[in-house]
């Protein structure tokens, strides 16, 4: 998608994440004009500068506009952004316009909303922007009694039912894999990209068999990267195999005879289908893209 305009946007789809921003002006039937992609994400930018950010980024389609409406989701409504967005305490049902935080903007052309995050007391976890994406996959199977994986350095394993979200779990398992291979002693051995598939599924299958075992594991890649050469990127998908083995197992009791939802098409998701295929799960992965604007396009529309 590129960012010239190409007609009038009926409204502005918009997920502002920690790091990255995009924006969607969508069309009288809902559909992407085009894509804005920025850098400015809520992990730079102080509460005062999201009105301006927004102001500069859709300055071509609010000229002579008395009002635009824009649905947010993620981090711009966290503590940290522009406006906290009080959390949904699950089980409950994907936020919607109707439980957002409407912002309070200098420009009266913009009328912004922020979607709610959602929250879990026992145990505690918490989500901002990925129960846009869930909304998402329940906007195709609302009756869907399974289990959504949204992957990423805080992968969150989501149950739905009869469309709540039910109860979920954050793995900090990406982080993990950041700092041991790029922070830890096997810095030296891992490689920084590269994939082999047989030595990820070897290692998922190790941590799954023996996962008490698993820093002995960990550094037996050190050696063995000094003493028979290992390859790197074959230490670097064990590596990644030991990590994501765990989470997978200790998650087997949610997907365990269920069909699970991967959101996204990128390394990461795919090595989350490759690790829970190899167990025998049912996967289906789909595009992070369609199902996030899927999800806003849901939590815009009425509700009856």
């Amino acid at each position: 998608m590129t960012q010239e305009p190409h007609s009038t946007p009926s409204w502005i789809a918009v997920d502002w994440g920690t790091s990255h921003l995009r924006i969607w002006p969508m069309d009288d039937d809902d559909r992407p004009l085009c894509r804005i992609d920025s850098d400015k994400g809520m992990g730079v930018l102080a509460p005062t500068a999201y009105e301006e950010t927004l102001l500069t980024l859709l300055e071509p389609y609010i000229q002579g506009r008395e009002q635009l409406e824009v649905i947010c989701c993620g981090m711009a409504g966290s503590r940290q952004g522009w406006v906290e967005a009080p959390y949904l305490v699950a089980p409950c049902a994907p936020p919607s316009v109707d439980t957002a935080t409407r912002v309070v903007t200098a420009d009266k052309r913009l009328d912004v909303r922020i979607l709610s995050g959602v929250m879990q007391h026992a145990p505690a976890d918490v989500m901002r922007g990925e129960e846009t994406q869930i909304a998402g996959v329940l906007a195709a199977e609302p009756e869907m009694d399974g289990v959504i994986c949204l992957p990423g350095t805080h992968t969150k394993w989501v149950s739905v039912r009869a469309g709540q979200i039910t109860h979920f779990a954050t793995f900090l398992t990406g982080e993990l894999f950041q700092l041991v291979s790029k922070q830890s002693v096997l810095r030296h051995s891992v490689a920084t990209e590269g994939w082999d598939q047989g030595a990820f599924e070897a290692g998922c299958h190790a941590a799954i068999k023996s996962p008490h075992g698993i820093a002995n594991a960990l550094f037996r890649l050190r050696a063995e990267a000094l003493l028979s050469d290992l390859d790197p990127i074959i230490a670097r998908s064990r590596a990644s195999g030991y990590l994501l083995g765990l989470e997978i197992e200790d998650m087997r009791r949610n997907w365990q005879d269920k069909t699970v939802v991967i959101v996204g098409e990128n390394e990461i998701a795919r090595a989350y289908a490759v690790a829970l295929q190899s167990q025998g799960a049912e996967t289906i992965v789909a595009d992070a893209e369609e199902i996030t604007l899927a999800g806003l396009r849901t939590a815009r529309a009425p509700k009856t």
